[in-house]
């Protein structure tokens, strides 16, 4: 287990989020050396330990809780009772960040939102993420990932041509809003070090939706036209895409025309090139469905490997389409070190995804497990607020964690 110092060692963040973009958000800070302090629901705690199934063997979490709640601290408080609010007050006095995703007001009614923290905590960076953001029409609105990604524009872009929109097979609404989280943080941090003061952040799900659309939201501003939904094709480069092969599919990505020269040279497609139709890329995404339908008969000539062997030998972008299981035993995931092992605190081993930021000099730590609920309570308590056995066992004989 790495335990090297990270680049946000010394940082102490109280973490008031659960489910998805919050704890995305709070587990990338921990990766990165920051101590993390999650405050959970006594006796229920975050909504995605029960997320199951599955559950992981031998534990009674559930793979999605595991999954982005490393290097975390489980504190169990009721922040409902007034003793509750207390303890989050005393423990922001020696918080740099507070992260929270609760629905927009939701805090203020326990005296922990923004405008009631900011006089008495200057130097906090206090980052809130909702589904919609602190203003707005929709501001009092819940988010859920489907809903962010249906009013959002990416399922009106994803899925075959007739058929139903689709949204993607994770919850990147959800991931994509909690890195920008994250992303503002580390902007807010440095301004605290030039300035001393803190600030808020506000992290809009639909925002950082919008702000993800990409070559396609600026195919539309461009246009005015919607850009029509094209399966797994690219609606700016042809070819590139999915065909089938001898024995199953491969992606195909000519990224330029002299790519896609090379290609009709070394496959005997020549006569190709000598077609208006396929001259140039703007000529080809005009003619999709011409390539499509030249090309698909050749592509069916080889296997996948002996595609991706023949292709790769001539610098022609190309992959297989992976399932999970290829995915996780391919060799370059497994060079990259992209899944770890970790002791988890019902005795268990864990097996979790590792974080891709690779930094030369300071890492990402891998310093405990997902906890389990309310297992650093005590010491958190006793260690962080000098509180005495007694007065944790009073405080929790009365609910309050």
């Amino acid at each position: 287990m790495n335990t090297s110092v990270g680049p946000l060692s010394g940082l102490r963040v109280l973490d008031l989020t659960r489910v998805l973009a919050g704890p995305t958000c709070t587990q990338m800070l921990g990766d990165l050396g920051a101590e993390v302090i999650k405050i959970e629901r006594p006796e229920a705690g975050d909504d995605t330990r029960g997320f199951a199934p599955p559950f992981w063997p031998e534990t009674k979490e559930s793979a999605y809780f595991i999954g982005v709640n490393r290097n975390k601290k489980s504190v169990t408080v009721d922040i409902a009772k007034p003793e509750g609010q207390a303890l989050i007050l005393k423990l922001l006095e020696s918080c740099d960040i507070l992260a929270e995703n609760f629905k927009v007001g939701a805090l203020a009614k326990y005296g922990l939102g923004y405008e009631q923290l900011k006089d008495r905590f200057p130097r906090l960076i206090y980052c809130s993420i909702t589904g919609f953001g602190q203003t707005g029409p929709y501001a009092p609105r819940p988010g859920y990932d489907a809903l962010i990604q249906a009013m959002g524009g990416i399922m009106s872009l994803t899925g075959e041509p007739n058929g139903s929109p689709q949204k993607a097979g994770v919850p990147v609404a959800d991931m994509f809003a909690g890195l920008y989280g994250c992303i503002g943080i580390l902007a807010a941090l440095n301004h605290r070090t030039a300035t001393g003061q803190g600030q808020q952040i506000d992290i809009g799900m639909l925002d950082t939706h919008v702000a993800w659309l990409a070559n396609q939201g600026m195919n539309y501003l461009s246009t005015g036209e919607n850009p029509p939904r094209l399966g797994n094709q690219h609606p700016n480069i042809s070819p590139y895409q999915e065909y089938p092969t001898k024995d199953g599919y491969l992606i195909l990505a000519v990224g330029n025309d002299p790519t896609f020269e090379r290609f009709c040279k070394s496959f005997g497609q020549e006569h190709l090139l000598a077609d208006e139709r396929f001259a140039t890329n703007p000529k080809r995404v005009a003619n999709r469905d011409l390539v499509t339908q030249t090309l698909t008969p050749l592509m069916k000539t080889k296997t996948t490997t002996e595609w991706v062997e023949a292709l790769e030998a001539l610098k022609i972008g190309c992959g297989p389409i992976n399932t999970l299981k290829d995915v996780f035993a391919d060799p370059h995931v497994q060079a990259r070190n992209m899944t770890l092992e970790m002791d988890h605190g019902s005795g268990a081993t864990v097996k979790v995804i590792a974080n891709p930021v690779k930094l030369s000099a300071t890492p990402p730590t891998y310093r405990s497990a997902p906890p389990v609920l309310g297992e650093h309570t005590d010491a958190v308590l006793s260690g962080i607020l000098g509180m005495s056995a007694v007065e944790i066992e009073t405080l929790r004989a009365k609910g309050v964690l």
